[in-house]
């Protein structure tokens, strides 16, 4: 049968079908990029020895360490994983990071502002805090020829044991605070001063 033409044409369905397409394309992405958002709102892994911080504000200004914590997981630490008459880390993974937005005088050492790595030199019966002028390298990587200087180290009893290590500010004055490293039962501390 031909159509006359003044017989009225029959409307294609091309722009109806293009148009169905693009709305169930944008439904489907739309559930796609909700699956991934739940998936990386999925709680991550936990790291061995995660990412820490300690600050505090003293003397007119500010310190940050920044630090990951190893933990004992069974292991003997002090003498053991971290050996005597050794330089360690004072942490695990990358460099142990002290930010000073003001100079400070850690002990009897003058610490200037600004970043610094902080490591230390355990033993049975002293330790020694270390501050070094090289920043941004693994923990494992010690240059003594950079050492800011060495502080004599004090001592606190521990009445329990502590699985992960840790770096704190306690008994913090106006001018004054106390820098703890602990860490199966040691706890070893320097005073930090305004100069």
């Amino acid at each position: 049968m031909r159509l006359h033409p003044s017989h009225p044409r029959i409307p294609s369905f091309h722009p109806l079908a293009a148009l169905a397409s693009v709305a169930l394309l944008a439904i489907a992405s739309t559930a796609l990029i909700a699956q991934m958002g739940a998936a990386s709102a999925q709680p991550k892994a936990v790291l061995p020895s995660p990412a820490a911080t300690a600050s505090v504000t003293v003397a007119g200004g500010t310190i940050d360490i920044r630090y990951n914590t190893p933990q004992m997981r069974g292991r003997k630490i002090m003498g053991g994983l971290v050996p005597y008459g050794k330089v360690w880390r004072t942490g695990a993974n990358p460099a142990t990071t002290l930010i000073t937005s003001v100079p400070l005088k850690f002990g009897s050492l003058l610490v200037p502002a600004g970043t610094h790595t902080l490591y230390s030199l355990p033993s049975a019966d002293t330790w020694q805090l270390i501050l070094n002028n090289q920043t941004g390298q693994w923990g494992l990587t010690y240059n003594q020829g950079m050492d800011l200087g060495r502080i004599p180290m004090q001592s606190k009893p521990m009445a329990a044991p502590q699985e992960g290590m840790s770096l704190s500010f306690e008994n913090t004055t106006p001018t004054s605070t106390e820098l703890h490293i602990r860490w199966e039962t040691t706890d070893r501390y320097v005073v930090i001063t305004a100069p």
